[in-house]
């Protein structure tokens, strides 16, 4: 019989933890403040305020008003038989300018034949056009942009989602349908319209 050979059995090694893990308590805790430490550094951007706000009111706002509307407004004024231009110089007692973006232009040519009297209204000569140059046709994001970068506008909506992102920009007034009229509101010198 021959001899058997000895091999070095790799497994049977004594392991260690290395001291760099980060299941060891002292590690976990020189993590955390660390992480603490990085927020701390960490440059925080505030937005710059509108040169045109006073306080909570924008001095930029003044007749003519250069009103954006949204396609949900078209079709409540439509179904409430409102002329736009009309019930707009009624509610703000003052020369109004809607404005439409490519956007929602796109967003109505693609609701179809139920929704062409509102086409037709927005290709009214009346109102002025605001190009779009980002990528897309989601209306909202488009306005709420458009409202951030520029205060000068005020917002025609119906939509309870775009409203509440409206209100979070200081100084951007919104127009709504109340009772069958246009109401206005975060205007300060305008009348209610209730």
């Amino acid at each position: 019989m021959g001899k058997a050979k000895k091999t070095r059995k790799f497994g049977e090694v004594k392991r260690m933890i290395n001291p760099k893990d980060m299941r060891l308590k002292q590690n976990q805790a020189k993590a955390t403040t660390l992480e603490a430490k990085k927020q701390e550094l960490q440059i925080k951007h505030v937005d710059r305020e509108s040169t045109a706000m006073f306080f909570r009111y924008n001095t930029a706002l003044g007749p003519p008003y250069h009103v954006i509307v949204d396609t949900n407004f078209i079709n409540f004024a439509l179904q409430n038989k409102l002329d736009l231009v009309r019930a707009m110089m009624d509610c703000l007692y003052a020369k109004c300018i809607p404005c439409i973006t490519d956007c929602v232009m796109a967003e109505l040519e693609k609701l179809g034949p139920k929704y062409r009297i509102a086409l037709r209204t927005a290709r009214d000569p009346r109102f002025e056009r605001l190009p779009c140059s980002h990528k897309g046709t989601y209306a909202d994001d488009c306005i709420v942009q458009r409202v951030i970068q520029h205060r000068c506008y005020i917002v025609a909506t119906c939509d309870r989602e775009l409203k509440r992102r409206i209100r979070k920009v200081a100084g951007v007034p919104l127009m709504s349908i109340v009772s069958h009229k246009f109401s206005i509101e975060r205007l300060p010198d305008a009348p209610t319209g209730k």
